[in-house]
């Protein structure tokens, strides 16, 4: 009988884990940066090429992309109008809210507004991108449900420092409930949407108005179903992470030229991915190199769901699986691509390692601090002292 009672208390403190604590905390932290930071960098780098690509002058005009929407149901922002001042104004937004969810400030309110300019963007035009903007399209969505601010964050730096109430918060999600009300008077969301949002909205509101005037009992168990929220969203990510590496493998099993041992070749003649010639055709010239590449791709893709019964060979396999990537950003000049399936990799990354980069990096900091600090001032010659 007590082995069966021991058995059942550790059924139960582990089941008691999901409600009294919001896990990985670390993983979901870097998840947030690499995805935010990745979709940042897109938005940069095509800064030149904005207009051309999501905006009013480009090729897929605006009837088509609104036919292409009533089709699909997808959501956007930016055809909401044609102009071209609204298409520069919601590009801004876009920019930073994703500098805000990088830095983890108002992450509550910085993660919807992340996930809407990631919509807004992406659908204005699904042509442009590849399988790592729809990476960041479902991370988007899941990072809502999280509390990916807990750590390396201006949230969590706010609230060990915070002593009294807070007034940005409020004011914050006060000029978005504004808003929501000016874009649901205007027909411009569609039912679902509606009900999206304004239930996220009266969340928070219920959540802000629980923890400034109820007792602690219903803080706890609001705190509970935001902890259980945050490891179901933690669950998808994991699972998708793994259905996209199970996918990628089996069907690249069922081609004749990953079966034979050749299909690592063919991209590297490629001249659209192919910004280092001479270091493609090093790559390609080699027939075992390349027989080792294309068969060592397929089975740590197959592999990798099945490595994560077994910590250290899920570790190793992780390795692998982010110098691969690393390899496709600079063979293939895909770099983007490479840093969004990277970010989603982090998920799997072991708290100790993280943990042991945070030390390494304060370590540095604070010793550059002290460098800074007791660097003596220069001297001034007296020319300068007596010039007025």
């Amino acid at each position: 009988m007590s082995a069966v009672a021991d058995a059942h208390a550790h059924r139960m403190s582990r089941t008691a884990r999901v409600t009294r604590y919001a896990l990985g905390p670390y993983q979901t932290a870097v998840v947030r940066m690499g995805i935010a930071g990745t979709f940042l960098s897109i938005l940069l780098r095509e800064w030149p090429n904005r207009r051309e690509l999501y905006g009013p002058d480009g090729t897929f005009e605006h009837s088509l992309a609104e036919r292409r929407v009533d089709l699909n149901g997808a959501f956007t922002a930016l055809l909401w109008s044609d102009g071209v001042l609204w298409f520069e104004l919601l590009y801004l937004l876009a920019i930073l809210a994703s500098l805000a969810m990088l830095l983890g400030w108002r992450t509550r309110a910085a993660a919807v507004l992340f996930m809407l300019g990631v919509l807004s963007v992406q659908n204005r035009n699904a042509f442009v991108g590849d399988g790592g903007t729809n990476l960041i399209h479902l991370m988007a969505i899941y990072l809502v449900a999280t509390r990916c601010s807990q750590v390396w964050s201006l949230d969590a730096r706010r609230a060990r420092r915070s002593a009294g109430g807070d007034r940005t918060g409020p004011a914050l999600w006060g000029l978005l409930g504004a808003v929501l009300v000016a874009v649901s008077l205007l027909g411009h969301l569609g039912v679902v949407w509606v009900v999206i949002l304004w239930s996220l909205w009266l969340a928070q509101g219920v959540w802000w108005c629980v923890n400034r005037f109820a007792s602690v009992e219903p803080r706890t168990v609001l705190d509970m179903l935001a902890n259980l929220l945050h490891n179901s969203a933690l669950l998808v990510i994991i699972v998708q992470m793994c259905l996209l590496y199970s996918a990628a493998g089996w069907y690249k099993i069922q081609g004749t030229r990953w079966q034979d041992g050749t299909a690592v070749y063919y991209p590297l003649q490629v001249e659209a991915f192919n910004p280092w010639p001479l270091l493609s055709d090093l790559v390609s010239s080699h027939a075992v190199l390349v027989l080792a590449l294309t068969y060592g791709t397929v089975f740590i893709q197959v592999a990798f769901p099945f490595t994560l019964f077994n910590r250290r060979v899920k570790n190793a396999a992780l390795i692998v699986l982010i110098a691969e990537h690393i390899g496709i950003a600079v063979m293939l000049g895909l770099p983007f691509f490479s840093l969004a399936v990277i970010a989603g990799d982090l998920v799997f990354a072991p708290t100790a390692a993280l943990r042991w980069a945070e030390r390494k990096l304060r370590g540095f900091w604070r010793r550059e601090r002290r460098v800074a600090a007791e660097v003596p001032e220069r001297p001034r010659e007296p020319a300068e002292v007596m010039a007025p």
